[in-house]
Formats: C-alpha cells, structure tokens, sequence
C-alpha cells in the first residue's frame, strides 16, 4: 500500500523514556480534584455551584460563555471546598473548583446505561456533543459543537479525518486508547458524520500501524458510512495540520477521491464524542503519557481530571532523580507546569519529568552556521536567519511574512546544537509585529 509523506524537512524523534504503549493502567481516585474552569480556547465557563455545595459525579458545575467556551462537568462525587486561582506559566489566570472526594458514584463501577443514537437529527447530536463538553483533546480545547456549526455553510463535500499518526512516541496515550477503545473511536466518527452531515471518513494512521489501521477500517465498514484508509509517513511533523492536509491532498489527487473540506481530529476526541452521545457522559478521564527519565515507572495512565500531577508521578514509583524540568506535552513543545499541584485537564495527553543530566545544557551558545536548522524545516525557511532578524528587531515586514509561514514545530530547535530558541523567538517577535 503506497505510504504518502510531505517532501522536505521534519526529523524522526525516539525517547526511550517514553511509558510503553502496549496498555493502560487505572489510576488511583483523587482525594482532592481540581477542576478548571478553562480547559478550552474561549472564555471560563460560569462556575453554577458554590463552596459549600455538593455534587455528583459528571454534574455540570461550569456552563460555557459564548463561542470557544463549553461546559465543565464534576469528575467525581464531593463536596466543592474552595475556588482558587493560579497562575499558569504563559502568564494567564486560571480558576478551578477544588473537590473533596465524597459519597457514591454515578457511573464509576455501575453497569453502562447506552443510549441509541441513530434516530437522532443532526442537530440534536449536535446539541448532546455541546452540553457534555466534548473539546479537541488532542490540539488547544477548541469545542467539537464550534466545529460543527462552522461546516454547515459548506457548500464542497465534506470528509472528517481520523488522525492517528504517531510520529512523537509521547503520543503513546492515544495509541494504547485506539487499541482499547477501537469501537468506540469507530463509532464515534460514525456519530460525528452525521452531527456535521460529513460523507466520508479517511482514516490517516502512521505506515508502522497499518495493522492498526486495517483494524478501524474494518470496524468502520459495518457501519453505512464511506470509509477509506491512508497510510502516511511517521517522520515528525507529519501529524501537523499542514503536514496532514498536504498529503491528503496528494491522496486525493491520485486515488481520485474528493475529500472537499477536512475536518481532523484525533481517536481521544472521538470516543469522547461516542461516551457523549451513547452512553450520555462527559470527559471524566483520558489516556496520560507518563514518563521522562527522573521517572522510576513510567506508564500509560487512565487518569481521572482534576487529579494533581504529583499524585501521578507518585503512582508511577515517584522520582529516581531530581527533576529540572516538568512539564505538559512532548518534549519538543511541551509547557512547563507551574507546580505539581497542577491538574491533568481535557487536553492533557503527556506529562513528563527531566533531570538535569539528560538536559545536555541549559545555555545557549553562539550560532555556528552548520544549517541544521534549515535542512529539517518542513516549510523551507531558514531559521537562522530570521532568529537574527527577530534578534537586531530589523526588517520587521521581512519577518512578519516569513514567520507567517512558521507552523512552530519546534524541529529548528531540536537539532540547533548551539540549543538556541529558533521558533520560540521567530513566534514570540512574529506575535509582537517585530
């Protein structure tokens, strides 16, 4: 089966510190959960409960304002004992409802209660995936109901992307949960084709899974739905959107099948969207990468939102050496977290801890002109360059185009052996017009 692949650039990444990705353990249940109230691009949602008050498990406790914003459900039963407001390392202020673990579950260890589905209109699925919260867990927390809405104007076919491309070995969480939860992130994209009425699912999986994807198609023909799979490269940043819809396009172009508009998402968004709209329950946990060389065990977690960071890494035997760096995500953009007390969220898929002795280095040094950074940037810029144009802050109209077309993947950055901040400063300057 022909392997489609974007044409320059990208590097492939290995991390033995990864957890392996043959299965998930269950975490313990938080006696404390800190539930944000952003964990979504828009605006907080609304907190409707108070201190004081008692709730249940996958009660709405957050009701979203306006677009980008969706509703925040409770994960476990308990008493809501305080809210509190810290602050993230990108400077933001972030509320959360803290909540003591209390009373009997609703859903935790009882039978499942499904529901059908397949009578329901379009707008209606619609509405189930809005009021349970269902976000892009994979990418930034834009709400699935927005996507929706933003495709009934489309007047070219429509075809709704199955992302499971695995060239970061820290996506091993959404790994493990395709092969778990195979039927539902099947299902799911069923659901979804009809909420968005989408006529054609393509499932992308990485050309090493093709045995993976196989299997979803397979599950996907039992369902009346038009369904095709396409095997891409598995060099980062293939999983990109531009890096996606690049290859995609060649696919359709030489197999001759009109995909029209895309709409991608990946497997842990869509069994979100089959829980939401089957079985009428909200994200009340996802798969983790947990994992990073000051880690003693690391492993694939179903974790539980709201829980604390540090009690995950505990589970997983605690630290084998001081970590310098933790943070939320693949190493190569991963965001540092402010404390431990952090919470796993919606779009937590990793967390990783470093120690000094693996970081190679704190400092940058000098640049040495070897051009690295220029043979693996996937959009043929030269990084080099443009860090120092950001640097002197001259040339602002060069840079503000060039760096226009910078996705940041970070791959500059992790082959700069001076280690200097390529695509940060190139993003950072874009951002401030200079």
């Amino acid at each position: 089966m022909k392997v489609y692949s974007f044409p320059r650039g990208g590097i492939y990444f290995e991390d033995s510190t990864v957890p392996a990705k043959d299965s998930s353990v269950i975490a313990f249940l938080p006696g404390l959960s800190v539930i944000p109230l952003v964990q979504h691009t828009g605006s907080r949602a609304y907190p409707i409960v108070s201190v004081g008050d008692y709730v249940k498990e996958g009660m709405l406790i957050g009701r979203g304002q306006g677009f980008g914003s969706t509703n925040i459900h409770a994960t476990v039963p308990g008493k809501v004992i305080r809210m509190v407001s810290r602050k993230t390392t990108d400077g933001q202020i972030s509320d959360a409802l803290v909540i003591r673990l209390e009373g009997a579950f609703e859903k935790l260890g009882k039978p499942e209660e499904v529901f059908s589905w397949q009578g329901l209109s379009p707008f209606e699925l619609q509405r189930l995936i809005s009021e349970y919260g269902i976000v892009e867990m994979e990418g930034t927390g834009y709400p699935v109901s927005d996507m929706l809405s933003g495709l009934h104007s489309a007047r070219e076919p429509l075809t709704l992307v199955v992302r499971c491309v695995f060239d970061d070995p820290w996506l091993a969480a959404d790994y493990v949960l395709c092969r778990e939860r195979l039927k539902a992130v099947v299902e799911g994209s069923v659901i979804l084709a009809r909420a968005g009425r989408i006529g054609r699912i393509v499932f992308a999986v990485s050309r090493s899974e093709q045995a993976l994807g196989t299997s979803l198609l397979a599950e996907a023909e039992s369902w009346d739905v038009s369904s095709s799979l396409i095997l891409v490269g598995s060099r980062y940043p293939q999983r990109n959107r531009r890096e996606l819809e690049l290859v995609l396009r060649l696919y359709e172009k030489r197999e001759e099948i009109p995909l029209g508009s895309l709409l991608i998402l990946g497997p842990a968004t869509l069994a979100a969207v089959h829980d939401a709209v089957k079985l009428k329950k909200p994200i009340l946990d996802r798969y983790v990468a947990v994992g990073g060389a000051a880690v003693k065990n690391p492993q694939v977690m179903k974790v539980r939102i709201g829980t604390r960071i540090g009690e995950i890494f505990a589970e997983c035997g605690g630290f084998v050496d001081k970590p310098k760096r933790i943070a939320s995500g693949s190493p190569i953009l991963g965001r540092a977290v402010a404390d431990l007390d952090e919470p796993i969220i919606k779009t937590s898929y990793a967390v990783f801890a470093i120690p000094e002795s693996r970081l190679g280095g704190t400092f940058a040094r000098r640049c040495i002109g070897c051009g690295e950074c220029r043979s693996v940037c996937p959009v043929g810029l030269d990084p080099e360059e443009l860090f120092k144009i950001a640097q002197i802050r001259r040339n602002r109209e060069t840079l503000a185009t060039l760096a226009a077309e910078c996705h940041g993947c970070g791959c500059c950055e992790v082959v700069c052996p001076s280690r200097l901040p390529l695509s940060t400063t190139i993003a950072d300057a874009a951002l401030r017009g200079n």
